[in-house]
């Protein structure tokens, strides 16, 4: 590790405060004990009564409880809808861990009030114009040989069309792209089973060129939709725009897509509705879209053979519409990579078995469920076995030459997910607000669970990969109704949780969300995260290179050229560096800050009073905030996650003079300090480290070298100690010269250091014993 502990720590030998401490949490831990007795007290049987639960109630609980200390099974990604971000949450516990911050501004992690995270934003600018909200709908993980490998998540925004790009490494957004050629899109994120493309389709058809009026009497002619197919580079963790292009179809709205696995590998699939091309008008007198967009029994599933297009695109076949590659109709018809098939009208979602053969389709205003074959499908390709062609001359498969079979599940069947059982699916009913449980191999239901209320999605573990988990379900309902305490005419989402381990489903949990409405969302196996804990220092997260404003402790600077400062400052418990920023009205301030910390969940957050900025400082990581100061005044900043028992201390002064001004005091206001305060202050840092001793003598003693959570944990203390030494001549120093305030105030900073290093000893010492550490010898 680099270092000694024993012979580090062994250096003094100090008394006195471990003994105090001693009886404090002596103290602490006898009230625990007597609370706990008291608590015993009550049986199950009574707390049952009390509360009203039954047997069954007690199952769910204990299906879904996840101890204090333990963790989930699985992660959970969710769009958060209208909030343009993404909720994760673990399973089977429903405990939110996070919002990520992706298309509109995250306060608390700053995104959105720091330079490095508006520069992503940035990129979803549109026009020029800064867009500050999004409509996340359809989360998707990247894959490898179809199965989630864990490295990144896509989510798309349906209100302004565009694409993120998640690292979840950090989980962390460092990628927005915005469609160069769609006004809107649905059919986002999904993903090719390596992740070579991630696939965006359109919803409401519109030119192609980028402002561009026709009329809509023109509609037909001029408007569009397509299939847009993502490039995605891994090692840069970025999609490319440059490699990227858009399979253009006709002007039918389209929806949700799905790539193929095994043998369907290389195509996609994509929904379709208003097929009829219908254009409303209420205020003219005409019928409204909902009436004309479900006037044909059926719809088109669109059918693209995307690794042939994307061949006919680098053999230079594709036509570039506003910058981009589009590879038109016409080309596609003549090439063979585009083909329809009807599904049932107004589908929600064409999802692809995980052995690959069979294609799942529902239509909201049919019963049936509808199951194509892909086998069937190529082999009507192959003999050119079509029934039609669209308007647009684009082939039509047969759906009954299409089909492998069709199931009655029941009203407003929606969305469909898999099981780790062969041949097992769930597919939402949203009208009759249940979950349907069938076999798509026999075409029988198998069971039904209603769920509450108005199920849109649903989700079952890494159930839209070629090896689903099982195991849980979790219903995204629209309405909750009556489910939680009422809070206003706004009502949370309700995510249920439903056990599908066994023949029959049983409703878990009801999880309410208040952050926009969650459209879709996907789970990992919890295992296949390897989130970091740190950055290495001077990281911006945001482009995962060195920032240029980091520095490391002692080279904090500030410069000034003309009317521009710029700060390099550092953060570390429980101070900022620098303490005082001095500024002119009119001057444009840039403040880089770097976390020094090493210890895992130390993050510092930055604030300047008034000037709408923050920044989340994690550990490593620099961040930069930028704002004129436009105004004379005294502005206080500050960190603003609590981070030590000091915490309300780290603080500081922007101090922004009038143009000109002249300081007529030159002199510090001071402390009456003595002698005697010094010699008390000496006295308390020679107590403290009774404690320090207690505590290395107890690490030490075991296997902590083990447990990396605890070696990071001991470095962090180290490091916090190796300060002392400065402050410590700083303050023998000012004692030599009998300057008292200054030696107390060096000694008291000697005292923070070692609190803080025996603050963070005490965290792993209790970590030790609650995981199991041996005694070594």
């Amino acid at each position: 590790m680099g270092f000694d502990l024993e012979k580090y720590f062994g250096r003094t030998k100090m008394r006195g405060l471990g003994i105090k401490s001693g009886v404090l949490l002596l103290a602490a831990g006898l009230g625990l004990g007597a609370m706990g007795s008291a608590v015993s007290a009550e049986s199950l049987q009574d707390v049952l009564k009390r509360r009203g639960l039954s047997q069954q109630d007690l199952l769910a609980a204990a299906k879904t409880y996840v101890p204090t200390g333990k963790r989930d099974e699985f992660l959970a990604f969710s769009s958060g809808g209208q909030s343009g971000q993404v909720i994760v949450y673990g399973i089977p516990s429903m405990r939110i861990l996070k919002y990520i911050g992706v298309f509109t501004p995250e306060p608390w992690q700053g995104y959105g009030f720091d330079e490095n995270s508006k520069a992503v934003l940035k990129q979803g600018w549109i026009d020029g114009k800064e867009i500050t909200w999004g409509d996340t709908h359809h989360p998707a993980i990247s894959e490898t040989n179809g199965q989630y490998d864990g490295q990144f998540l896509f989510i798309n925004d349906k209100a302004n069309p565009r694409l993120a790009v998640i690292d979840l490494r950090d989980f962390e957004t460092k990628q927005i792209v915005v469609n160069p050629i769609f006004k809107s899109e649905h059919g986002g994120a999904f993903v090719t089973p390596n992740t070579e493309y991630v696939i965006e389709a359109a919803q409401y058809a519109a030119p192609l060129e980028n402002k561009k009026f026709y009329p809509l009497e023109e509609f037909n002619e001029k408007y569009r939709g397509g299939v847009t197919y993502w490039k995605f580079d891994r090692k840069e963790g970025r999609l490319n725009p440059k490699e990227s292009f858009t399979v253009e179809l006709p002007p039918y709205s389209q929806d949700l897509s799905d790539a193929g696995k095994g043998p369907s590998d290389g195509w996609s699939f994509t929904n379709s509705f208003c097929t009829e091309r219908y254009v409303g008008g209420i205020e003219k007198g005409r019928p409204p879209y909902e009436a004309g967009c479900s006037a044909k029994d059926t719809d088109y599933l669109h059918v693209i053979n995307w690794k042939k297009a994307a061949e006919l695109v680098k053999q230079g076949k594709a036509k570039k519409i506003n910058g981009h590659d589009v590879l038109m109709m016409e080309t596609a018809i003549q090439e063979g990579i585009l083909f329809l098939i009807p599904e049932p009208k107004s589908p929600h979602g064409a999802d692809v078995t995980p052995d690959g053969k069979f294609i799942v389709v529902s239509g909201k205003l049919d019963t049936h469920v509808s199951v194509y074959s892909f086998e069937k499908i190529q082999a009507a390709i192959k003999a050119g076995k079509f029934e039609s062609k669209d308007p647009y001359g684009i082939p039509v498969i047969g759906m009954k030459d299409a089909l492998h079979t069709q199931v009655q599940l029941g009203l407003g069947p929606l969305h469909t997910q898999f099981d780790s059982k062969k041949c097992i699916a769930y597919t939402s009913l949203y009208v009759d607000s249940q979950v349907a449980k069938w076999d798509f191999c026999q075409g029988k239901v198998l069971d039904k669970i209603s769920v509450h209320y108005n199920i849109g999605h649903l989700m079952t573990m890494e159930g839209d990969t070629v090896a689903p988990k099982g195991r849980y379900l979790v219903a995204l309902n629209k309405l909750s109704i009556d489910r939680f305490n009422p809070v206003g005419p706004l009502h949370p989402q309700n995510h249920q949780l439903i056990d599908i381990a066994n023949d029959k489903m049983q409703l878990l949990y009801d999880m309410p969300l208040p952050l926009g409405e969650p459209h879709y969302v996907v789970a990992i196996e919890a295992s296949k995260l390897k989130p970091g804990v740190r950055y290495k220092v001077g990281t911006d997260s945001r482009t995962d290179k060195p920032h240029p404003g980091a520095v490391r402790a002692g080279e904090e600077r500030i410069e000034k050229k003309g009317n521009k400062i710029t700060v390099y400052g550092t953060l570390i418990r429980s101070h900022i560096t620098p303490e005082t920023i001095e500024a002119e009205v009119g001057d444009e301030v840039t403040i880089h800050l770097t976390n020094l910390e090493r210890a895992q969940d130390e993050t510092h957050g930055f604030t300047v009073s008034t000037y709408n900025v923050h920044a989340s400082v994690e550990p490593g990581k620099t961040v930069t905030v930028k704002f004129k100061a436009d105004k004379e005044g005294v502005y206080p900043y500050y960190c603003t996650e609590f981070c030590s028992a000091l915490h309300l201390e780290m603080q500081g002064y922007l101090l922004v003079k009038p143009k000109g001004w002249k300081p007529t005091k030159t002199t510090m206001a001071k402390g009456n300090y003595t002698e005697t305060d010094y010699k008390a202050t000496l006295k308390k840092v020679a107590d403290t480290q009774a404690v320090i001793d207690s505590v290395v003598g107890y690490i030490t003693s075991t296997n902590f070298k083990d447990f990396p959570d605890v070696v990071a944990m001991v470095e962090d203390a180290t490091d916090q100690l190796n300060k002392i030494k400065d402050a410590k001549q700083k303050h023998e120093a000012a004692a030599a010269q009998k300057d008292w305030e200054q030696a107390n105030l060096w000694a008291e900073q000697v005292w923070q250091y070692q609190v803080k290093a025996a603050d963070i000893g005490l965290r792993a010492k209790t970590y030790l014993e609650q995981n199991g550490a041996r005694k070594v010898k």
